[in-house]
């Protein structure tokens, strides 16, 4: 087989929504399609993929480095030892030639948008979902396509009340969602507690509720919000500081008696050894929530999971960022603690395929080959535009 062509362009988010840190109103994705010789009742199989949420399009380090790569080398070093089947670690290799360690920054967002269009690819030609094609490749047993997901939201509007806040979250419950996680940092503290308390009383329990900071704080602020939250009784205090202030968050693990949870905005597994290193985090209480888009990719990915037992931490305690797709069939591939959904935001790109229910805080996975974006039509409509 043979990689034909591979296309790409910035799409916009088009969301009014902000969190503590930024809005997403400018905000535009990468969007890509690589497309093969391959055939299956007379198309060409094609894989997409797309910037994680939280990061602007990377057209420059695609189209001008990565791209170029893989359509410069010898095609045969894009496939695996068969020649049948397109090979992402290869390709992964040829994307990072010649590049320095270190500053992952948008270089990660770039390699890991193009690895997911690579997997998709690779699970289509195979003719299983990626979630079984990852799970027979990298694990000992069978995967399990049924997936906790929490439903992400809470973030603040322009001319939001609490009155739309709890529609909002019992629009989640009413779907089937058992758990959801809300904006806080962005209104002040008194204003904050307001708000979680009114969609406590959605849920019925605070250890249904997850608060995220979007690393808003700094090291008193995250105490006193801290403080406060105790109480509460949440399912975790996210992100709280900046994602690099390791020392910030050891001593706000330390002064805690919360869930922690952290890690989205880490782009490597240097940095996650770091993470696991300084940050105090307890492997039998936190969450890592790393990005595999964010991040690299899959390839990245699997290095993370090989490095977390040597620290004591499991699988199950990730729960990666992101609502999308692609990290939904990690989780199902090597039994993560579950996934992140966007049931109401960054559409098209956040959710999963059209048809998917949500039952008692799960769903499962579609046997379609790939990643399965065909089931999800406003953004197949989207990645069919490229090419």
């Amino acid at each position: 087989m043979k990689i034909k062509a591979i296309h790409h362009a910035a799409k916009p988010m088009d969301s009014q929504i902000r969190n503590a840190f930024i809005n997403f109103s400018e905000m535009s994705t990468s969007t890509v399609a690589v497309v093969s010789d391959q055939t299956r009742d007379g198309k060409p199989l094609v894989g997409y993929g797309f910037c994680s949420n939280g990061r602007y399009a990377q057209r420059g380090i695609i189209e001008d480095r990565l791209i170029p790569r893989l359509m410069n080398a010898d095609p045969a070093g894009l496939l695996n030892e068969n020649e049948d089947n397109v090979d992402p670690h290869r390709c992964w290799e040829i994307m990072m030639k010649n590049e320095k360690p270190g500053g992952h920054g948008e270089r990660s967002v770039a390699v890991g948008t193009l690895d997911m269009a690579l997997w998709d690819l690779a699970a289509k030609i195979a003719d299983v979902p990626l979630y079984r094609y990852l799970a027979d490749r990298f694990t000992d047993g069978p995967p399990d396509p049924r997936v906790y997901v929490y439903a992400a939201g809470g973030y603040y509007y322009p001319g939001k009340g609490i009155d739309t806040l709890r529609d909002e979250i019992r629009g989640y419950l009413d779907a089937g969602y058992e758990s959801v996680k809300m904006k806080i940092g962005g209104a002040g503290l008194k204003d904050d507690l307001h708000r979680i308390e009114a969609v406590i009383k959605e849920t019925g329990s605070g250890n249904r509720v997850a608060v995220d900071a979007n690393g808003r704080f700094d090291l008193m602020t995250a105490l006193e919000y801290n403080r406060a939250l105790e109480s509460l009784d949440l399912k975790w205090y996210e992100e709280a500081g900046d994602p690099l202030d390791f020392l910030l968050q050891s001593v706000l693990s330390e002064s805690s008696t919360l869930p922690m949870a952290t890690g989205e905005n880490l782009f490597s597994m240097t940095d996650t050894r770091n993470l696991l290193r300084y940050a105090g985090l307890n492997p039998r209480r936190d969450f890592l929530q790393f990005d595999p888009v964010l991040s690299y990719g899959v390839v990245e990915y699997l290095r993370i999971l090989e490095l977390l037992p040597g620290f004591g931490w499991s699988p199950d305690r990730c729960i990666p960022h992101g609502g999308h797709q692609m990290a939904l069939h990690i989780a199902a591939a090597f039994g993560l603690y579950g996934n992140e959904s966007y049931p109401g935001v960054f559409q098209p790109y956040g959710g999963f395929h059209d048809t998917a229910e949500i039952e008692d805080g799960y769903v499962t996975l579609p046997d379609a080959p790939g990643i399965g974006f065909e089931l999800k039509n406003r953004l197949y409509t989207i990645f069919k535009s490229l090419h």
